[in-house]
């Protein structure tokens, strides 16, 4: 059986950080206790209605200028980069940067143009 393709346009943003980065800032009990960045990102996203949400760990490489790094023989490098990856509407994505400014201020932030595929059957009326 044969398929119909529907393109829709859509966006991409992905944003790097270290996977030790929380929420809170400053020090002491309210910093420990703080959930992870990457994890408050996708719950977030999930929240303000974004249509995809992951996040990548890296095994090696570096983001914001910063040194190589590589993950650890024994233990996980707390400082080696992640990726949050949203996918959704341009606009939505904007607005998430915007409403959720506070998090992503030190963070590098990329936009991509991607194409959304919706696969389904083809009309029996069509030659």
């Amino acid at each position: 059986m044969s398929h119909k393709v529907t393109p829709s346009e859509i966006g991409m943003i992905r944003i790097y950080m270290k996977p030790s980065d929380k929420t809170a800032k400053g020090t002491g009990w309210a910093r420990w206790s703080a959930k992870p960045l990457y994890r408050e990102l996708v719950a977030t996203a999930k929240a303000d209605g974004i249509m995809n949400a992951v996040a990548h760990h890296t095994h090696y490489g570096y983001s914001n200028h910063g040194p190589v790094l590589d993950t650890g023989f024994e233990m996980p490098n707390p400082h080696l980069t992640m990726c949050v990856e949203l996918i959704g509407q341009r606009d939505e994505l904007e607005r998430f940067c915007r409403r959720h400014g506070d998090l992503l201020a030190t963070k590098v932030v990329v936009y991509k143009h991607l194409e959304h595929w919706i696969i389904g059957p083809m009309s029996s009326n069509l030659p």
